[in-house]
């Protein structure tokens, strides 16, 4: 006799009620980012020899500035997600891990924000 509810059982949250999305959102942006970078090294690569001019005109092509954007975010999720778990797993101190939790997320945040001043700036000027 199981003692989980229908309901909990269909959404297949464990005891922290979080585990499976956590599990999950890493995968999908696994997969995500095997497409993303794949297209990000054929773009690099088609601008092999290129001149500064013609790389700065490729990279602010809208589909290269959302090739670019999607990377990076998806990368930067991927990373936040994985670094979480590190702590989680491994810093055993609750204040330490709390301010390393919300270190985690601002420098991502940070990190996310600088990208995307970049690369629209590179659209918007190119």
């Amino acid at each position: 006799m199981s003692m989980l509810t229908p309901l909990k059982r269909v959404r297949g949250l464990g005891s922290a009620r979080g585990g499976t999305d956590h599990f999950w959102h890493q995968r999908l942006t696994a997969a995500a980012l095997v497409v993303l970078v794949t297209l990000f090294l054929l773009m690099l690569i088609g601008l092999n020899g290129a001149t500064y001019d013609e790389t700065r005109a490729a990279l602010s092509n809208p589909f290269a500035g959302l090739l670019l954007l999607s990377m990076i975010g998806a990368g930067l999720w991927h990373a936040k997600l994985g670094m979480q778990v590190i702590i989680e797993d491994y810093v055993h101190g609750e204040t330490a891990k709390l301010a390393l939790l919300a270190l985690n997320s601002f420098f991502t945040i940070a990190v996310a924000i600088a990208s995307a001043v970049a690369v629209l700036k590179l659209a918007f000027t190119g």
